[in-house]
């Protein structure tokens, strides 16, 4: 499976063969639904805290007496169908997160890629640097390659002159080769990869 490589000007500067053992696979959507729904639980904070009957303050008073007043029985103000009562069944503190079979996150992992990769959504760069700190440096160079929008770039290692240059532009994504997720790879509508990154990734996956 070969692919173009370009520079950061957008001009092409040769080609590369990817791995078909990463890039050339069959997607396996169940196994990357659960592998994406394993990341949204895992970023979830679970700090959501409301308060029961029982921790309401007040309430403490039989509000009237049981018998002979014409009302129905009530047993405390802060019951959950008065105003300022309790809640019922209150949401608390937990931990939303859970781990996958280590198997299970490589099959998903390439099954993103080369879902990527069979919809020519993958730009390879034959190296992402920058000198200085420059965001309309680093939009010219998204426009080039043409990635002006919901791109994920992928470097070879943590470069922050690039990942500050693509802090202010909405919708870009830079990550590092260790660091890629299922979830950025889909969520993304094209994958910029760093020619250092890619053979990074190979080697991991293959």
């Amino acid at each position: 499976m070969q692919t173009k490589v370009f520079d950061m000007a957008g001009k092409q500067v040769g080609e590369i063969e990817l791995s078909e053992a990463v890039f050339g696979v069959e997607p396996n959507e169940a196994v990357v639904h659960d592998v994406v729904k394993n990341h949204l639980a895992n970023c979830r904070q679970g700090t959501q805290s409301t308060l029961t009957r029982a921790e309401v303050a007040g309430g403490g008073v039989k509000p009237w007496k049981q018998k002979g007043t014409g009302r129905a029985r009530q047993g405390s103000i802060r019951a959950p169908q008065w105003y300022h009562g309790g809640v019922v069944f209150a949401p608390k503190p937990r931990d939303y997160s859970y781990t996958l079979n280590k198997k299970v996150k490589r099959i998903a992992m390439k099954s993103a890629l080369s879902a990527k990769a069979a919809s020519e959504d993958i730009i390879v760069i034959d190296a992402i640097k920058m000198d200085s700190i420059k965001t309309k440096t680093f939009k010219t160079f998204l426009d080039a390659v043409g990635a002006p929008c919901k791109a994920l770039v992928v470097t070879a290692q943590n470069d922050e002159i690039v990942v500050k240059s693509a802090g202010n532009i909405p919708g870009i994504v830079v990550t590092f080769a260790n660091l890629i997720n299922v979830y950025d790879i889909l969520n993304a509508r094209k994958l910029v990869v760093d020619k250092a990154a890619l053979a990074k990734i190979e080697e991991v996956f293959a």
